[in-house]
Order: structure tokens, then sequence, then C-alpha cells
């Protein structure tokens, strides 16, 4: 049966049937997984704001309300360079979305230890990759990840 709220202890199913956990071993090698998993989570975050700073995309976008459909902003017709990190940079969101909502199915599975065990990695993952000062705040950043 599956938990409706937040409970401790070792037996936890995470994301798929077959990787369930039944000795504290199994339980901290899955906690420790999923640790790792949300500092990866960051890490790749960090990567794409990088690869976006470096493709010089510092000016943010007008405001949607003036923005024309009509209008491409972004990438200037026949740069192929510049489209090819769109390109990069839009595949590095994909996997870092889904990564992010593969975390939060994780969390849904109730368990306090998953709980703690993402959020700490979020957490060291923010302080080791993210957390560099200024440049960020020149990102427009469009990630609709609860968790980022």
């Amino acid at each position: 049966m599956m938990h409706m709220t937040l409970y401790w202890g070792k037996k936890v199913t995470i994301l798929i049937d077959s990787w369930k956990t039944d000795s504290w071993t199994s339980y901290v090698l899955s906690l420790l997984a999923c640790l790792v998993v949300a500092a990866f989570y960051q890490y790749l975050e960090n990567r794409r704001i990088r690869l976006k700073l470096l493709a010089g995309d510092r000016r943010p976008l007008p405001a949607p309300e003036i923005r024309t459909p009509l209008l491409r902003w972004g990438v200037a017709g026949g740069d192929n360079a510049r489209l090819g990190v769109k390109f990069a940079e839009a595949v590095l969101f994909g996997v870092n979305s889904a990564i992010g909502y593969l975390l939060m199915l994780a969390i849904m599975s109730f368990n306090g230890g998953v709980f703690l065990a993402i959020v700490v990695g979020l957490t060291i993952g923010y302080f080791f990759f993210r957390n560099e000062g200024e440049d960020d705040a020149l990102v427009v950043d469009n990630n609709s990840c609860a968790c980022a």
C-alpha cells in the first residue's frame, strides 16, 4: 500500500516497483543515490546558465505583453553556431526538467529520509554549483520546474 502521509522507515519504493529497499544498507544507498542525483540536478542547471552566458544572451526578453509572436527573439537567422548553442541549451533544459520531475516523484514516496536526502542534495548542489555570484542575475531563467 502506498503511503499518503510522511513516514519514517527503511522500507520504501522509489520511482519504480523494482527499486525497493528492505534493509538499512539498501535504504542508505538509495538515499545516497537520491542525494547525488539532486546535486547533479543543480550542476546541470549551472551548466545551462553558463552556456547561456557564453552565448552572450545576457539581455532580458521584453515583457510577455509586449512581445510580438511574429518576431523571433534570440537566434539570428542563418547563424548556425548560435543555433547550435540554443539547441544544446534546449537539450540541457529537457534533461534537467526530466531529472527535476523524477526527483519530485521520488519525494512523492512520502518517506522522510528520501525527502531529506533530496533537499540536502539540492542544497549541497546549490552551494557548490549555483552560488557563484552576480552572473546568475544577468540571465533570465525561464525554468518552470518546481525544484529549481
